[in-house]
């Protein structure tokens, strides 16, 4: 006896909204997000790929996925899953990543991640799912809403001469050399919905291959959105949209790429290559032994634009890397060149670094009054805080934390300029963590301060900052 039921790759029940489960999905009546799901669903379980598939959907009615799929999921900002499915890719090279994606998002902000994504012929699958509307956020004109179709934005119909003409997609990444797999299917009649299917399966099964990049654009009604029923709606898709966008397979290289072809390896990554004057960097870094961190070294820094802060952070960023620890520095701050605000993040760990965000630092620096009152309470108890005085008044939690308190730009000045009190506080830094000797960070300055003229003042101020703390 054949058992009809929903796929296992699908959660039991979906809880998109408060209250009791249910087991009925969020989309509109007639709309193909459905269907979609369903033949996604049910290729992963048959190629028995849900247990390392990651799912990335993006804004618009796609970015509920997480709420259906019971397998990997993220939500990507508005038209970046193609950049963050390569992410994934890149570093699990063996899981399975689909970029689920609607005509607003995939056509239109995310045009750049997607074509260039698509030449890069990265491993990814991407379901491009195409009803020629914006549908979660009202109706406006999408970039494949079709001449003459009328829209919240177009009320009297699309016009070519104004709005440009609808973006096909298909025929634009055909073009491309890199993609292995590119069709065009429609959520119409059953026979539509039959080449659907095994075109869902086909892209994954290129992923699972690791022969390259897979694309499928599925033609959808959204009666919502055309202000239709659904029967209606399904009726003018393959009336009216098939004659913009016809079906069919316009790119299918599966048959001359050896399976593995795009399980690629990357070459460890080189500094020197990149920025020529850290090939001072790279030489020091082959001639010191790993440093063993006492803990994770997991900072922000923050301050003004112009105090150095995110500077700072590359600094101490350069000292974990010639120590041979894992790094990432993360830099967040204003329009403004100087007076605006600025902050980075930086961790240093043995380990493998999951995020480069830092939301609960245990080494925080403040150089300004703003800054002290914006984190001092995200630093974890009896995590380490050092205050610039001579610019912030404020007094931190000093049962809670480790305060240390220093004059930096005050000591900066009495060097010779306060444009370098970040390096007096990366002195303050090492001292108080006791993670590098003095004469290991030093080094490193040396190899990276670009200017001669300026290293010895900085190797005083290092120093200074150093000895400030150890002494108090």
């Amino acid at each position: 006896m054949k058992v009809f039921e929903k796929s296992p790759s699908f959660y039991q029940v979906f809880e998109r909204k408060s209250g009791p489960a249910k087991e009925a999905t969020h989309y509109c009546p007639g709309c193909g997000h459905g269907n979609a799901h369903k033949m996604i669903a049910e290729a992963l379980e048959d190629l028995e790929l849900t247990s390392k598939t990651v799912f990335i959907s993006p804004v618009g009615c796609s970015v509920f996925a997480y709420y259906y799929f019971d397998c990997g999921n993220i939500q990507a900002a508005h038209g970046r899953a193609p950049a963050v499915a390569t992410g994934v890719k890149r570093a699990n090279p063996d899981s399975i990543v689909i970029s689920y994606q609607g005509d607003g998002d995939l056509a239109a902000i995310g045009t750049a991640e997607t074509i260039h994504a698509a030449n890069r012929g990265e491993n990814i699958t991407v379901f491009f799912v195409n009803n020629a509307i914006y549908g979660m956020t009202g109706g406006q004109m999408a970039p494949t809403t079709m001449i003459g179709q009328r829209s919240a934005t177009t009320p009297l119909g699309r016009v070519a001469g104004v709005h440009g003409n609808p973006i096909r997609m298909c025929e634009m990444l055909a073009t491309l050399p890199a993609p292995t797999y590119i069709e065009r299917v429609c959520i119409g009649d059953s026979k539509q919905i039959m080449k659907a299917r095994k075109a869902v399966r086909k892209a994954l099964q290129i992923q699972a291959e690791g022969k390259g990049y897979s694309f499928v654009e599925i033609v959808s009604p959204c009666p919502t959105g055309w202000k239709m029923d659904p029967v209606t709606a399904r009726d003018w898709m393959t009336e009216e949209m098939l004659k913009v966008f016809p079906l069919g397979v316009y790119r299918d290289e599966s048959g001359n790429r050896e399976e593995g072809d795009w399980h690629r390896h990357y070459e460890g990554f080189d500094p020197a290559k990149v920025n020529p004057y850290l090939d001072r960097l790279k030489t020091s870094m082959t001639e010191s032994e790993p440093v063993a961190l006492k803990q994770d070294l997991n900072c922000k820094f923050a301050g003004f634009g112009g105090q150095g802060i995110l500077t700072l952070g590359l600094f101490l960023s350069q000292i974990g890397m010639r120590a041979g620890q894992q790094v990432s520095w993360f830099p967040a701050y204003g329009p403004e060149m100087r007076g605006g605000t600025a902050n980075c993040s930086v961790n240093l760990s043995s380990r493998r670094i999951g995020s480069p965000l830092v939301d609960e630092p245990n080494v925080l620096v403040v150089m300004n009054q703003p800054s002290l009152d914006a984190f001092e309470d995200s630093v974890v108890d009896g995590g380490t805080i050092i205050i610039d005085t001579t610019i912030v008044e404020g007094k931190p939690d000093g049962k809670r934390l480790n305060a240390v308190m220093i004059p930096a730009t005050e000591i900066a000045d009495q060097v010779g300029t306060p444009k370098i009190a970040n390096v007096v506080v990366l002195g303050a830094l090492a001292a108080a963590t006791d993670a590098f000797t003095p004469e290991f960070c030093m080094e490193t300055l040396r190899s990276v301060i670009k200017k001669k003229s300026l290293i010895e003042m900085n190797m005083e101020a290092f120093r200074k900052g150093y000895d400030f703390v150890k002494n108090s």
